[in-house]
């Protein structure tokens, strides 16, 4: 494996931190791979490595962010924080709703308009469906064990609504919780989804293995900062129990 970016010297407190030079990236992603990294380095995460994911709802709720593009916007955000975490920059993307749906990759040279893509492909609109949550976790876990993967997972599950099978994914968060892998749940919509709340705060885990952020009724609109920020906030934490753990070397 092989960083991105070289590791900044310590920024002074009080100051910009600053941002090495980027290899790799098209100019389309680089202001968000800089953002991300700029997340990443307050939290001590600089020269971290993750098999980063993205996990898309697809119920029929979500249609309008599908239209204006919030969801497409969300996978490039994605995929520039995968250029400072990922060695290949390649995000599989997961699409669920009462179904799974095949993996596809998003990465560094096919990444525009991807999201639209599957959508189309899935037979868009008409066919959105409910909100099952333990379709999507247990892909990406089959996923990742499949992949062979020595680093830990970070999965950005993305969804609109509370969740059809919330028993089932009560049992699927707490059994991933001895997994090398943290789900940052990453709510749209106006209202915060009240069951991410209750998955961020439950008991019974070996460690906690997830984090809430709500990106509101217009997520597009949010500034990136502001998103990488909190899909990273207890990112690390969660890394220094998972060690603690023995879950990771």
């Amino acid at each position: 494996m092989f960083d991105r970016f070289k590791k900044p010297a310590p920024a002074p407190s009080h100051t910009t931190v600053a941002v090495p030079p980027l290899t790799g990236v098209p100019a389309g992603l680089v202001s968000l791979a800089k953002t991300a990294a700029v997340s990443l380095e307050k939290c001590g995460l600089t020269g971290q490595r993750a098999a980063v994911y993205l996990v898309v709802d697809r119920s029929y709720s979500m249609k309008d962010y599908f239209a204006n593009g919030s969801v497409q916007h969300l996978a490039d955000q994605v995929l520039g924080l995968s250029a400072n975490l990922d060695d290949d920059s390649t995000v599989p993307l997961v699409m669920f709703d009462s179904r799974p749906y095949p993996v596809v990759e998003i990465s560094l040279d096919r990444y525009e308009g991807v999201v639209a893509e599957q959508h189309r492909m899935h037979g868009g609109e008409p066919t959105m469906g409910g909100t099952l949550y333990t379709t999507a976790m247990t892909t990406v876990i089959e996923h990742y064990r499949d992949s062979f993967a020595t680093d830990p997972a970070l999965v950005i599950f993305q969804t609109d609504g509370d969740p059809q099978d919330q028993d089932a994914a009560r049992l699927q968060l707490a059994t991933a919780s001895k997994l090398p892998i943290f789900w940052n749940f990453l709510g749209f919509g106006r209202s915060k989804v009240a069951f991410l709340n209750q998955l961020d705060k439950m008991g019974g885990r070996l460690v906690d293995n997830a984090s809430y952020f709500h990106a509101g009724a217009d997520p597009k609109g949010l500034a990136d900062a502001t998103v990488y920020d909190g899909i990273t906030k207890e990112f690390g934490a969660w890394l220094a129990a998972a060690r603690a753990k023995n879950l990771l070397p």
